[in-house]
């Protein structure tokens, strides 16, 4: 059974899924609170979060940002309103997997839902079988298992969709991928029109990874397409 935690201050909307999802045959905890919410996040194991936006006390954002800290992994939905779109993608930012805008449908909120614990289940999965392997491109190595990252000896601290990110990259070093691919793979759903949020994150990423971001030696830019990872032959040929 999964365990899915909502953390609403809007009773009714609460009431409403936590109703639907018990239906998926889920078991479901409501919390009005963003501290509330936050200390049941980290002191229980949940399958998903479901995060409103505007909470009394600690906000929703607050609430994701000291999260992700922490626990990098877990799911979250953010539930927003139309007005709130600089929040809203600074929440997909911060690390939130999805979002919903009110007022939503109950069928495209248990699509979401099923979308999101299917895509936990399948990389889940993968995880045991496939993601064990170290990898290792110039002086960059990858621990997936352990969601670790190591350069020059040293560990850095990526946030969750960075360490995806890398992660995607490092699987497949010499693929080019369309800002929009990694949208799709990585934020793990279609997200049109907002490319800036794949480039804030390449920014990051290379600010922690690249001798010189502006000069990149590891996420090169394709242009026209998108990004690619370094094939380690590259590296070679230049050190030769």
């Amino acid at each position: 059974m999964k365990r899915v935690l909502i953390i609403e201050d809007d009773a009714a909307i609460a009431n409403l899924v936590e109703i639907h999802l018990k239906d998926l045959g889920c078991a479901v905890t409501k919390i009005s609170k963003g501290e509330d919410g936050l200390h049941e996040a980290l002191s229980e194991k949940y399958d998903l979060i479901i995060l409103d936006l505007m909470l009394p006390g600690l906000s929703g954002l607050e609430v994701c940002k000291e999260l992700r800290a922490v626990n990098r992994t877990i799911p979250i939905l953010m539930l927003t309103a139309r007005s709130e779109e600089f929040d809203r993608v600074l929440g997909l930012e911060l690390g939130a997997d999805d979002y919903l805008t009110k007022p939503f449908s109950v069928r495209e909120l248990i699509a979401r839902v099923k979308a999101i614990l299917r895509r936990v289940e399948v990389t889940q999965k993968e995880q045991h079988q496939t993601e064990k392997k170290v990898l290792e491109i110039g002086k960059i190595t990858l621990e997936p298992e352990k969601r670790r990252v190591v350069l020059n000896g040293e560990k850095i601290e990526l946030t969750a969709k960075e360490f995806d990110l890398l992660h995607l990259f490092m699987k497949n070093p010499g693929r080019a991928y369309s800002r929009q691919e990694l949208l799709d793979l990585v934020w793990g759903y279609q997200f049109d029109g907002y490319d800036h949020t794949v480039n804030s994150h390449i920014n990051r990423l290379r600010s922690k990874i690249e001798q010189s971001p502006s000069q990149p030696k590891y996420i090169l830019t394709v242009w026209g397409v998108g990004y690619r990872f370094v094939e380690p032959e590259e590296l070679e040929s230049r050190h030769a």
